[in-house]
């Protein structure tokens, strides 16, 4: 059997193989999915690959399969690990650590202001893949942003630089990083004018060093060698979807809980108040990702956050907690880690209102991701597609607010991403974008693009 498109994702804990055809054309189809466990205990991730194309052709019926085109994302062994230091903490930095999220990155650290020597001493211990430098407006600012980029230049390890700081020090940080042996990265401000962000052209270059530089885990060169194009983070592939979709149906948000990490994804401008105003702006494209709340690698975590009269009851049973849960023992175990990471995740997502007092009086001011606006509230992964009560998880979840300070989303719908393509169609969404914005809307549900 030969199909049109395959699309690999390495996760940190499953491994999938999605199949579609017809890509270009009015009609695109899903055929199939193949899962296997992801195999860097195994010392090589082809290795689960193999296994996971062996289940796809099981499911097809096929003794064989061959495809014209096979894309990839992974987010395997650690997936994106990045540093990010800025100037304040609350303008800069903070829109430093935006764009890196949105790339698909693990933050591991932000710095704000003057880098210290304990600060150089926490990155060489991160070894992290990429360093992002941004600080100061465009021609502001620009002695502390030159010197932190001499004290980055001194560390042992040299992964790349991105820099995304004041347009006037460009040539001035690219020299400083250069003559030490680093390989640097020019682009825009992410920052360029007060209450200003610029996410999007550096979220791109971000996406692109990941790529030409990183091999997370034994066999991703050999996997590099198999597929198309870049080899993408797969929060970032995730992303790609939603912003696809909020182009076509308006503000969204949505959850994707994996083994590892549990990441919200939401894209929206807000909802403007008359007698409110924003103290920090925030993008329209927003992910975080909680890198201690997870259903099967970071399951313990969960912990807690759970009753602690059910710990010892709980733990007992991690023993056999599965990546694949099958036996109603382990579905309802992953349920109940599930239900934790997204209502934790989300918690952790939403702005709130607070009330300022200034010289001129009471004011309502609004931190955070606005998320009222949010029409669509979508869940991604394995816990969605394989446990059909989540759906009514978080019908629920939405309905019981009780902080009414939180800026949730008001009367949301809930939709569930049934094939499971959100990685895979924002892996491709670029170079087929009509057909991965149809297959998008049939796995939420729409038919015909009604909606």
């Amino acid at each position: 059997m030969r199909v049109h498109t395959l699309v690999v994702e390495i996760g940190s804990t499953i491994t999938k193989v999605s199949a579609f055809s017809s890509l270009k054309e009015k009609n695109p189809r899903y055929l199939g999915k193949g899962i296997a466990k992801t195999t860097v205990d195994e010392g090589d991730v082809t290795k689960g690959l193999e296994r996971a194309i062996d289940d796809l052709k099981n499911k097809l019926g096929a003794d064989k399969l061959t495809w014209t085109h096979l894309f990839g994302n992974s987010s395997a062994a650690g997936g994106l690990k990045m540093t990010v230091h800025g100037l304040v903490l609350e303008m800069t930095a903070k829109a430093a650590k935006e764009a890196a999220l949105g790339a698909g990155a693990i933050v591991k650290l932000i710095t704000a202001g003057l880098i210290t020597p304990y600060d150089l001493k926490k990155i060489e211990e991160i070894k992290p893949n990429i360093i992002l430098l941004s600080g100061g407006v465009d021609f502001g600012e620009d002695r502390i942003v030159v010197e932190n980029a001499k004290r980055l230049s001194t560390i042992s390890i040299k992964p790349p630089v991105v820099f995304a700081g004041n347009r006037a020090v460009r040539d001035i940080v690219k020299d400083i990083f250069k003559s030490k042996g680093f390989k640097i990265y020019i682009t825009e401000n992410v920052y360029p004018e007060i209450d200003k962000l610029n996410i999007e052209p550096v979220r791109k270059v971000i996406q692109g060093v990941f790529e030409e530089h990183i091999i997370h885990a034994p066999g991703m060169e050999e996997i590099r060698n198999w597929v198309e194009g870049d080899i993408i983070p797969t929060p970032g592939a995730v992303m790609n979807s939603f912003m696809l979709l909020y182009k076509e149906i308006g503000d969204i948000m949505g959850f994707d809980v994996g083994g590892a990490t549990t990441d919200v994804h939401s894209v929206t401008k807000g909802k403007k108040d008359k007698d409110s105003v924003v103290i920090y702006p925030e993008p329209i494209a927003k992910r975080t990702v909680e890198g201690d709340l997870g259903v099967y690698v970071s399951a313990k975590n969960v912990l807690d956050e759970i009753d602690p009269l059910n710990r010892e009851e709980i733990e007992k049973k991690f023993k056999h907690l599965s990546p694949i849960p099958e036996k109603r023992s382990e579905v309802n175990l992953t349920k109940k880690l599930a239900e934790v990471c997204v209502k934790t995740a989300l918690l952790r997502h939403v702005g709130e209102v607070r009330y300022l007092y200034t010289p001129t009086g009471k004011i309502k001011a609004i931190f955070g991701k606005d998320l009222r606006n949010v029409k669509w509230v979508v869940g991604t992964g394995g816990v969605f597609t394989h446990i059909p009560s989540m759906k009514t998880f978080l019908k629920r979840l939405f309905k019981n607010t009780e902080n009414e300070r939180l800026l949730l989303p008001e009367n949301p719908k809930i939709l569930i991403d049934k094939y499971y393509i959100f990685s895979a169609m924002g892996t491709i969404s670029n170079l087929y974008p009509a057909g991965a914005k149809k297959l998008l809307l049939e796995s939420l549900g729409f038919k015909d693009n009604l909606f």
